[in-house]
């Protein structure tokens, strides 16, 4: 087959370095058109980007050649420095969570995406994040604690 021919979209999602509420509405707007530029800089396709103070999801349709880690590595790397460049004393948590979506659950996901300040009148990030993991079948680091201990008091 002489092409390559994929549709992967991905749900990316990451924080502020101590979740430390420093996107401010006014600037929102434009850091997320800062990380579309980067998006498009790198050849994935921008479905949605939202957010609230402290953290952003993007839904991203990835190219095959690109690798999830190598994308946002460069997110964080050029969004964190312009934000500093231009007066936000500014920087991103380590790590982040991406999960895979199917072209049937886009639109939903991409609505959930766009309206994360709504989302967040009922629960907080780490509530969401907690949830987010659970329903993609991924242990939590406190569920890990949690289990560890359970099991050294159990033994």
């Amino acid at each position: 087959m002489p092409h390559a021919y994929s549709r992967n979209y991905v749900h990316i999602i990451f924080g502020t370095k101590g979740r430390r509420r420093c996107i401010k509405t006014p600037l929102q707007h434009t850091l997320w058109k800062y990380l579309a530029g980067i998006c498009l800089e790198y050849g994935a396709e921008v479905n949605a980007i939202g957010g609230v103070e402290d953290h952003v999801h993007m839904l991203l349709c990835i190219p095959p050649k690109l690798s999830v880690a190598a994308l946002v590595r460069a997110l964080k790397a050029n969004s964190s420095k312009w934000m500093n460049e231009t007066g936000h004393f500014f920087s991103w948590q380590e790590g982040y969570a991406c999960f895979s979506v199917s072209a049937s659950n886009r639109d939903s996901v991409a609505e959930y995406v766009r309206n994360q300040a709504n989302h967040h009148h009922k629960r907080t990030f780490g509530e969401e994040w907690e949830a987010l993991l659970r329903k993609h079948g991924i242990e939590s680091r406190s569920e890990a604690r949690a289990s560890a201990l359970a099991e050294t008091v159990s033994t």
